[in-house]
């Protein structure tokens, strides 16, 4: 559990209050994204389904008998490819939690380069399913073309829109409707989880219960801008209404001009 009672910030899209510090490599056009040798293809196997998918289940249910309401909303969609998007809470948690809600779907991350940077961990992410945002235009195409590929694979791409973890953060950070126009460009379903803090009754360190909404389908009577807009309103609005069912703050965020207060 993290020991900070109170974290003071100035820019809640902007302020990172992760304890890691890393290094991030430049992902340019030699970064590959998309292997299909058989090698590669055994390795995503065996860390994603024979040691994460188990190590996933054990951690989030015995460190936060983490509890999922919504999932029937997905079964329509076991065939289909999605984005889906939830608050960044928690550094462990977070890629593990995804994989509660889809199983048996896999899913890819959309991630910061410091998740394919770290030491040792860094090799196995994107076996994982890790997607380095790009740093240039060429590395971007073959972004893009990943993240097709894996939708028209059926599977489920995840999004954490704030963009920096907060921990055990109670609320919905603004963030801004960029990475909704990906489902807009591909004109797929979009789903939301929110992970709300409760108390639990066996342990000091709260429950995480996990809300899904959806789906959300775009407006393709608008232009592209106004349905990235639009969709991310949607799902702004319906995490911060989830994020209320929060029962427990273990750590106080207050903004520096109002400390004072």
């Amino acid at each position: 559990m993290d020991k900070r009672k109170v974290i003071y910030f100035t820019d809640e899209q902007n302020d990172e209050f992760s304890k890691a510090q890393i290094k991030a490599k430049k992902i340019d056009e030699n970064y590959v994204y998309v292997y299909n040798s058989l090698f590669k293809k055994f390795t995503h196997f065996f860390w994603y389904r024979v040691v994460a998918t188990p190590i996933a289940f054990l951690y989030t249910k015995i460190k936060f008998h983490h509890k999922c309401v919504g999932r029937e909303k997905l079964r329509p969609f076991r065939k289909t490819g999605y984005f889906m998007y939830g608050n960044h809470t928690q550094d462990i948690a977070d890629p593990f939690i995804p994989n509660m809600i889809n199983f048996p779907k896999t899913n890819y991350f959309i991630v910061h380069p410091n998740n394919v940077s770290i030491p040792v961990l860094g090799k196995i992410n994107p076996s994982l399913g890790a997607l380095p945002l790009p740093d240039d235009i060429k590395a971007y195409r073959n972004f893009i073309k990943a993240i097709e590929y894996r939708i028209m694979q059926n599977h489920c791409v995840v999004i954490y829109p704030e963009a920096h973890i907060w921990p055990y953060y109670t609320k919905i950070r603004s963030f801004k409707s960029d990475s909704f126009a990906y489902p807009v460009k591909f004109n797929t379903p979009v789903f939301c989880f929110t992970n709300t803090y409760q108390k639990s009754r066996f342990s000091k360190e709260p429950k995480i219960v996990t809300y899904i909404d959806g789906p959300f389908y775009q407006n393709e009577e608008i232009p592209p801008r106004q349905r990235k807009e639009e969709i991310r309103n949607c799902i702004y609005k319906a995490m911060t209404e989830r994020a209320k069912k929060s029962t427990v703050e273990m750590i106080k965020y207050i903004r520096k001009e109002d400390e004072n207060d």
